[in-house]
C-alpha cells in the first residue's frame, strides 16, 4: 500500500509534530524525546498494520515520554516531544538513512512503507521530521542567544527483548567521541548497586542517530543520550524508581562538569 501525495499529510485538528513544554525552565538540561508519540496521518491508514502492533515497541518507546515529563518538572528543564509514530517517519534518522522509513520492524512488516515515491518521502519530512526539527534548533538558539547553558538531554526506551537476545542493561549512556557529559553520567551509574549499565549500548551513536549529533555536537554541545529497558517504565513503582534515580543524579552530573 502507497499514499497519494497531496499538499500536506495532516488533516485540520491532527496533533502537531512538535510539542513544547516548560521552556522557561532554568535547567540547563534541554530534554528531548524523539519516539514518545504514536501518533498516525489519518491518510496512512494505520501503515497496513493492526491495532495491536501500535502498542508495541516498533511505533514508539514505550514509558519514555513519562519519564521525561517528570524529569523536566523535578528539573526545572525544558521538554519537547515528538507526536508522530517512528513508522511514519522516524526523528531519530537522516532523513536519506535506510532506517528513516522502514518496510519491516522486529517481526511486523509495514506495507504502507513500502514502495514510496521520493514525493511521499518528502511529504512524510516536511510534515514531521522538520517541524520537530525546527522546533528543537529554534530552542536551541534562544537559549544560546539569552546565554543559557545547555546540555541536550535525548530520553530514550529499548525493548527487553530483541532477536532472541534478553537484554541485560537496565539503562544505556549512548554518546559520540568524547563526550564528558556521558562519561560523567557512565560513572555515575555504575557507582549505583545492582544497576547494568550500558555503554553505547545496547545501542552505539555510530553515525544512524540524528538528533544528539545535529543539535549539540555541531554546535560544539555535550549531550547524554539515555536509554531505559522498557520493562522498568512499564511497572508504575520501577517507573517512579528510575525517574528518582535520575532526579538524584542528573544534578550531580551538572556539579562535575
Amino acid at each position: 500500500m502507497t499514499t497519494s501525495p497531496s499538499r500536506t499529510l495532516l488533516a485540520d485538528g491532527q496533533p502537531a509534530p512538535a510539542v513544547a513544554e516548560n521552556l522557561k525552565g532554568e535547567s540547563p538540561f534541554l530534554i528531548v524525546c524523539d519516539h514518545a508519540g504514536r501518533a498516525l496521518p489519518e491518510s496512512l491508514q494505520h501503515l497496513g498494520l493492526p491495532p495491536a502492533a501500535f502498542e508495541e515497541h516498533i511505533a514508539w518507546d514505550i514509558g519514555a515520554l513519562a519519564l521525561a515529563r517528570r524529569l523536566a518538572q523535578a528539573l526545572d528543564a525544558a521538554l519537547i516531544h515528538q507526536s508522530y509514530s517512528r513508522l511514519v517517519i522516524d526523528c531519530n534518522r537522516y532523513p536519506d538513512h535506510p532506517q528513516s522509513i522502514v518496510t519491516a520492524s522486529d517481526r511486523w512488516r509495514v506495507t504502507g512503507n513500502e514502495n514510496l515515491t521520493d514525493a511521499e518521502r518528502t511529504l512524510r519530512r516536511a510534515a514531521i521530521f522538520d517541524p520537530y526539527h525546527t522546533r528543537i534548533a529554534a530552542e536551541v538558539d534562544a537559549r544560546l542567544a539569552r546565554g543559557q547553558a545547555t546540555l541536550l538531554l535525548p530520553v530514550h526506551s529499548f525493548t527487553p527483548s530483541m532477536n532472541g537476545f534478553d537484554r541485560p542493561w537496565h539503562v544505556g549512556v549512548l554518546h559520540l567521541g568524547n563526550s564528558r557529559a556521558s562519561t560523567v553520567m557512565l560513572d555515575l551509574l555504575r557507582a549505583e548497586p545492582g544497576l547494568v549499565v550500558g555503554d553505547n549500548e545496547p545501542y552505539a551513536m555510530d553515525g544512524t542517530d540524528f538528533t544528539a549529533p545535529f543539535h549539540a555536537h555541531r554546535r560544539g554541545l555535550d549531550a547524554v543520550e539515555l536509554e531505559i529497558r522498557q520493562d522498568l517504565l512499564q511497572d508504575p513503582v520501577q517507573a517512579q524508581a528510575m525517574a528518582d534515580l535520575f532526579i538524584r543524579l542528573l544534578p550531580r552530573l551538572l556539579a562535575a562538569l
